[in-house]
């Protein structure tokens, strides 16, 4: 898949940023849009950085701080490949103040400036991704994620009475009690159940409880995500294999293949892989093995959330994708929600919906 996008002639003329913000049911959400231009053509992506602070140093630097020195410059100008601006990325100025300490926040930083720089040269080709990769876009099936709070299904019972077809993606948590399990069972409406056990030294981290464990694996036909293979959880884990998913450690194809057990699920968060390349590479491995993907996202504010639903429509339809409409990541719900799937747009150039 990569080789088909790899050799895109690009021209890039300048490079701007464009920090924005946006109030989320839980916290403020901020990401900056990278924008590149050249020959009368605008490529855009977004860096999906979780910390206020790095999107502020970035802009910052851009803006007034060493885009004149050249050993210290976001000068991304001239003429490449897709491929061969990938590689110039490696030598661009991303982190001015330093490298992250979270180093998952690399690629999301690497992904907005690949995702930008893919856009701006399928325009200035007139082509789309469908060309590339020879596929057909199709409309794009979603859920809702939401994380409850305290286990409060207030705003899963608002959505479900504006829209009763609704599905989800949710966080169970030790705090939650039964009353929210049997809640939730009830409705039938419940497609993938994130258990976060794979992520260490954030804000959503769950330890492995083995009770809880048992209270999700007990919706039977719910995706499991990310379970802790700890010794209290990890035969409950293999048991119940065939329902088990995996998002946070795939950052690419080795960590894949680093898995516990062969997957027969994965959450594909594009910017998760950094590049292009990463992407394409994991992607059609697991394509070929028949491994059942669906897309995340990562509360994407402008472009980036058109993308993800652009790659969804192309390679995994279907699935219970995390790439809802934006509006559904606003602290109060509309009153008419958009209805899932996502129709593929008529007017579509570039890369992302």
């Amino acid at each position: 898949m990569y080789s088909a996008v790899a050799d895109i002639p690009l021209t890039v003329e300048s490079v701007s940023l464009e920090r924005v913000a946006r109030e989320t049911p839980e916290f403020e959400r901020v990401t900056t849009v990278v924008t590149l231009r050249g020959d009368s053509e605008t490529g855009r992506g977004e860096d999906v950085t979780y910390e206020t602070a790095h999107h502020d140093d970035l802009t910052a630097f851009a803006e007034h701080e060493g885009c004149d020195d050249p050993e210290r410059s976001l000068d991304l100008a001239g003429e490449y490949t897709v491929d061969s601006f990938s590689a110039a990325l490696d030598d661009a100025t991303l982190w001015p103040a330093g490298p992250p300490e979270r180093g998952d926040f690399v690629d999301y930083r690497r992904w907005g400036f690949e995702a930008a720089a893919l856009d701006l040269a399928l325009r200035q080709a007139g082509e789309t991704l469908a060309d590339r990769l020879d596929r057909t876009y199709d409309p794009v099936e979603f859920v809702v994620s939401s994380r409850l709070p305290e286990g409060d299904t207030s705003r899963v019972d608002t959505l479900l009475e504006r829209y009763p077809d609704a599905e989800f993606k949710l966080d169970p948590t030790s705090e939650w009690p039964d009353a929210t399990f049997d809640a939730l069972a009830a409705t039938d409406a419940v497609r993938v159940l994130d258990l976060k056990g794979q992520y260490d030294g954030t804000d959503v981290d769950q330890e492995p409880d083995p009770d809880l464990y048992e209270r999700v694996f007990a919706f039977p036909d719910a995706v499991v995500e990310d379970p802790a293979m700890a010794d209290a959880t990890a035969d409950l884990v293999r048991e119940h294999g065939v329902r088990v998913s995996w998002d946070a450690p795939i950052h690419g194809l080795d960590d894949v293949r680093s898995l516990p057990f062969q997957p027969r699920w994965l959450n594909v968060k594009p910017s998760r892989f950094g590049t292009l390349e990463s992407l394409f590479e994991t992607v059609a491995w697991a394509l070929e093995r028949d491994v059942t993907l669906y897309g995340g996202g990562q509360f994407e504010l402008r472009v980036g959330r058109g993308q993800i639903q652009e790659l969804a429509s192309l390679l995994y339809p279907d699935g219970p994708n995390d790439v809802a409409p934006a509006v559904y990541n606003d602290p109060d719900l509309p009153d008419d929600p958009p209805r899932s799937p996502i129709r593929v747009p008529e007017d579509h150039a570039g890369f992302g919906f």
